[in-house]
Formats: C-alpha cells, sequence, structure tokens
C-alpha cells in the first residue's frame, strides 16, 4: 500500500495532463489537385526555382517548374504562397519517435527488448501515432521520421513513417527499411563523480563479442542457403541484407570500430550499409569514401567525443565530411525532443561553412538515400510524394522558420499543436496577444 498510492496518483497526474492536450486529428487524403505559385522552391536537390509553381495531385508531385514555363493549371486550386519557401518535407533519422513518450516511466517507452541479438524486433507496430512529441516536431517541418529500436547488439528493424495518421499502418511510409546494430566499443568510458570527468578503459570483452556476431551471421547466411528449413524469425530478419532489400545500419563510435565494423559487413556478403556515428567519421573519411558508405553524423549541437578535439569539431564535422567527398545527413544523438531542431542542426554547419542549399540536403535528399526512400521523398520532383512544406522565411534559421502549411503525401495538415495551442492562452491572459 505504501507504493500504491503515489502510484495512483502519478496515474491520475498522466490522465489528467492527457485529458488536456489536444493533438490535431490526422488529415483526409488529398480531394483535389493543388498548386502552390510565387514562393521560392528549395528543390532538396541543391536547387532553387524563383517564383516557382509546385503542384500535386492524389498525393504525387505532378508540376515543379518556374512561373515563367506556364504550365496548365485548370483544375487546380491555387494558392499564393509569394514572398515565401517551400521545402520538401524534413526526414528525421535514427529516432525513437513515437516509440518513447515520458522517458522517466517505464511503461511509456518501448523501443527496447531483452537480450543482445533481436533483429526480427520490429518498431514499426510499436509506432504511437498520438504522441505528443510529434505535433511538435512538425511545427518545424519535420514530416518523416525513422522510428528506430535500440538497445542490444542487434537492436532490431526500423522503418520510415510518416507524421500523420490515425494508427501505425495509416502512418507507415516504408516498412523495414533495415536492421540496426551497435558495433562493440574498443574502449569502455567510465564517470568519475569525484572529478567529473571520463576515464576509459580497454574493453577485455571487445574480441569474444565480435566473435559472436561473426557466428550470428555466418548462421543467419547458411539459413539462407538451406532447401528446407525450420523457420527461425531472427534468420528470417536478416536474409534482407544478404538479398540487397534491406540496408544494415552500423552504429560504431571511434575511427578503429568504423573501419572494422565495416570490413566485417563486407566479409559477410551485406551488399547495403549506412554508417550511424559522430565526430569520429571525420578522421576515416577517405575510407568512407573509397567504401561509398553514407553517413548519419550526429548533430551539430554537440560536445566533442574526445578531449584533444577542437570544440567546434561537431559543428564543422557536416562540411568537413561533405568536402570529402562523403554523403551525410544529420540526426539527433541527444534527447527525443531535441529531434524537432533538427533544421538548426543544418542550420549551424550553414554557420560553419556549408553552403545552404548543401545544407537542405542534410536533411532531405542526403537522408532519403541514406535510408533507401528517395525515389519517392527528400526532394521536389514531378512523381514524387507530395511531403512538403511553406515557410514564411528560412527553414534552417530559428528565427524565420515559420511554418504556415504543410502536405504529407498530399494530405493537408493541421500545423498547430499543444504548444502553440498554451502559448497562445496564455499571451492573452497576459497582454501579449488581443
Amino acid at each position: 500500500m505504501k507504493t500504491l498510492i503515489p502510484n495512483i496518483y502519478i496515474l491520475f497526474v498522466l490522465l489528467a495532463l492527457t485529458t488536456h492536450a489536444q493533438t490535431p486529428v490526422p488529415a483526409p487524403p488529398q480531394s483535389k489537385p493543388i498548386a502552390l505559385t510565387g514562393g521560392t522552391a528549395h528543390l532538396g536537390n541543391g536547387q532553387i526555382i524563383e517564383n516557382a509553381v509546385v503542384a500535386f495531385d492524389k498525393g504525387k508531385l505532378t508540376i515543379v517548374a518556374p512561373a515563367s514555363a506556364n504550365p496548365n493549371l485548370s483544375g487546380y486550386e491555387v494558392i499564393n504562397v509569394s514572398s515565401k519557401h517551400i521545402y520538401p518535407g524534413f526526414i528525421l533519422p535514427n529516432s525513437q519517435l513515437g516509440l518513447q513518450e515520458v522517458s522517466a516511466i517505464r511503461a511509456m517507452n518501448d523501443y527496447q527488448e531483452r537480450g543482445e541479438l533481436n533483429p526480427n524486433v520490429r518498431s514499426l507496430i510499436a509506432y504511437n501515432t498520438d504522441s505528443e512529441f510529434i505535433p511538435t516536431f512538425r511545427f518545424n517541418g519535420v514530416l518523416l521520421a525513422e522510428t528506430t529500436p535500440a538497445g542490444g547488439t542487434i537492436s532490431g528493424t526500423s522503418s520510415v513513417m510518416e507524421l500523420d495518421g490515425w494508427n501505425w499502418e495509416d502512418a507507415v511510409h516504408t516498412p523495414d527499411i533495415g536492421i540496426h546494430m551497435n558495433w562493440p566499443s574498443l574502449m569502455r568510458r567510465q564517470f568519475d563523480f569525484n572529478t567529473f570527468t571520463f576515464s576509459e578503459q580497454p574493453n577485455a570483452d571487445y574480441d569474444k563479442q565480435v566473435n559472436e556476431l561473426v557466428q550470428f551471421f555466418i548462421e543467419a547466411k547458411a539459413y539462407s542457403q538451406q532447401a528446407v528449413r525450420e523457420t527461425n524469425l531472427k534468420f528470417d530478419a536478416m536474409q534482407g541484407l544478404f538479398e540487397g532489400t534491406k540496408i544494415l545500419f552500423i552504429h560504431a563510435g571511434g575511427p578503429k570500430e568504423i573501419v572494422e565494423a565495416i570490413r566485417f559487413a563486407q566479409r559477410q556478403g551485406v551488399q547495403k550499409i549506412t554508417l550511424v556515428t559522430g565526430t569520429g567519421a571525420v578522421w576515416v573519411s577517405d575510407f568512407l569514401k573509397e567504401n561509398n558508405i553514407p553517413v548519419v553524423l550526429q548533430d551539430t549541437h554537440n560536445l566533442p567525443d574526445r578531449i584533444d578535439d577542437d570544440i567546434d569539431l561537431p559543428f564543422r564535422a557536416p562540411f568537413l565530411l561533405h568536402q570529402a567527398g562523403v554523403q551525410v545527413s544529420l540526426y539527433c544523438a541527444g534527447a527525443l525532443h531535441n529531434g524537432r531542431n533538427l533544421p538548426f542542426f543544418a542550420g549551424t554547419a550553414v554557420a560553419y561553412g556549408m553552403d545552404n542549399e548543401e545544407a537542405l540536403k542534410l536533411i532531405t535528399l542526403n537522408t532519403a538515400r541514406a535510408l533507401g526512400i528517395d525515389k519517392r521523398v527528400g526532394s521536389l520532383e514531378p512523381g514524387k510524394d507530395a511531403t512538403l512544406f511553406i515557410s514564411e522565411g528560412d527553414a534552417l534559421d530559428y528565427r524565420t522558420n515559420n511554418l504556415v502549411m504543410a502536405f504529407i503525401s498530399g494530405k493537408r495538415i493541421t500545423l498547430p499543436g499543444n504548444q502553440q495551442e498554451l502559448y497562445e492562452r496564455y499571451s492573452r491572459k497576459y497582454g501579449q496577444m488581443k
């Protein structure tokens, strides 16, 4: 009874909070053709069209052209967005969005399973479309997210989700795109509360952990070659890696671990590899370019990985990798809620050397390529999904990124969420708004 009363109290508090919070209602499918005219279109592939016409029908882009081309807009609902900017929807990779709500409450976290080798775990079916995080991401232009399991050595299988829908079946964009593998670290970091510093010790179990991975991959590949076999869910989930239908997302930190992990995957016959890492990638950029490995880099709003790194290395890392010829995209390495700042991570890269349109690719086309979904999203091109938004200013600058309209697969979504509602309510109360 001593623990029952506090638990009941917490439950009532949560119920009160969820009752108050107003999650926007999912949008209906696009019912008529729409044309956006007069705005500046940032295509996401490095190109800009001033005074553009961007039109779409049945959820697909039909026209992306300058107004001077006089495209036929007969039958379209024309929306004038002069002086505004049109962008492809931003894509957030490697996120627990929809799998985590209140991190301090265990029952509200559904992104990790027990055990070390869980390729058969699918984040897709655990995705919560009613998450209170989702509207806060959409308001900054993040319209797609890779929902990703975590933990263990092989965490599971991720999927790309649209940030609108009644349930996961509605919201799924591309299911089961790849498997996430956490490569063992050569060094183990421990925090010393006496000195408030990290110390590093060699990982005595490194060879054992690598050998376990080698054996698992060998068995998974042998399983695929059996004409008659007893079903094994873990090995079944691995088959796409050898067939080229799934991506192996390698999570590795240090330069040595990056090289060893990629060479391991290549030896095992994995056909598609994407690296999820931090600034350690900078030191092996030539190796990554040579092997044509896309890099999903931790966000720029970070501290260096090592004490002898330059303090601004995380800010410069996207530009340094881009200069070296590596395809780079960005993810949020910190708390889940920071993922809403994805466009401003790219904006920081602009401040540290990147061209504005190249920085835009960090969160649009480059990300789509790293996730294997670039045939549908990532840039504004006829035939691709009409997943885009209109902003009053530069979407990579938090001072001017103010969304006025957004579409996911042609559906016009509701942008204001609970945060905007509370802002307006208290602004009226204290005289900031009329």
